[in-house]
C-alpha cells in the first residue's frame, strides 16, 4: 500500500499540512531549494504559454529555484526574460545568476518601481508574481504599484493567499485579505478561479486577470 492509499480518508486540511512540509523542507528545482507548490507552478507554465509574456517580474526569489524555472519556461517559449527582486540575493547560486534571461535586483520592490519600468518597453507584456513578505500592507502596496504594468488579458499572481485560508501560517491578515481589498478598489482585475482547477492551490483568489 502506498503512502497516498494510506491517507485516502485524510481531511484536506491535513493533506495541505503534509504538502506544506514537503514544499518547505524538501522541494528543489535542478537541485536548488524551491519553496513553491508544484501544482501552482504547473498553472504558471500554462499561463505563460497562453499569454507569452515578454517580461516576468518575480518579487521575492529567496533561493532562486523558481526564478530559474521561470527562465527555463522562457527558454522553451523562445522568448521572455525574468526580473527577480528581493532584499538580498545572497542565497541565490551562481547557476541562477548566470542564466542569460535572468536579471536580479536587490532592494524594496516598490521603491525600485521606477528602476524596473526603465527595463520594460511600452509594448512589452508583463506577468507579475508577488511572493515577498506576505503581510497585508506590503502585498496591497505591491499590487497597487505593479498592477499598471499588466496589460488586458495578462496576469498578476499573488502567492500564498493560503495563509489562514487553508493553512494556519503566515501573517494575518495577509495576502488573501489584500487581494480582496485590491479587487474591491480596482475593477480592472478579477480573480480567475479557473486557475485553481486542481482543487488544491497555495494561491486561492491569487490568479488576478487584467480585464479588457
Amino acid at each position: 500500500m502506498t503512502y497516498m492509499e494510506e491517507h485516502l480518508e485524510t481531511p484536506v486540511q491535513q493533506v495541505l499540512q503534509i504538502m506544506q512540509r514537503r514544499i518547505m523542507n524538501e522541494s528543489t528545482y535542478f537541485g536548488i531549494k524551491t519553496l513553491k507548490s508544484p501544482i501552482d507552478f504547473w498553472i504558471y507554465q500554462e499561463i505563460m504559454f497562453e499569454t507569452k509574456p515578454n517580461v516576468v517580474i518575480e518579487i521575492g526569489n529567496f533561493y532562486g529555484g523558481s526564478t530559474l524555472a521561470l527562465a527555463h519556461i522562457c527558454d522553451c517559449l523562445g522568448r521572455g526574460r525574468v526580473i527577480g527582486l528581493d532584499m538580498s540575493h545572497h542565497n541565490v547560486p551562481k547557476s541562477v545568476k548566470a542564466h542569460p534571461r535572468i536579471t536580479l535586483i536587490e532592494g524594496d520592490a516598490c521603491k525600485l518601481f521606477e528602476v524596473i519600468t526603465k527595463l520594460i518597453k511600452k509594448e512589452d507584456s508583463v506577468l507579475v508574481i508577488e511572493d515577498s513578505s506576505h503581510t497585508y500592507d506590503n502585498t496591497l502596496k505591491v499590487l497597487r504599484t505593479y498592477s499598471p504594468l499588466v496589460k488586458p488579458g495578462g496576469y498578476f499572481i499573488v502567492e500564498d493567499s493560503i495563509c489562514h485560508h487553508g493553512l494556519d501560517v503566515g501573517p494575518n491578515p495577509g495576502p488573501y485579505e489584500a487581494i480582496e481589498a485590491f479587487i474591491d478598489e480596482n475593477k480592472h482585475f478579477e480573480a480567475d478561479r479557473s486557475k485553481e482547477s486542481f482543487f488544491i492551490s497555495w494561491n486561492p483568489k491569487g490568479y488576478l486577470k487584467r480585464l479588457e
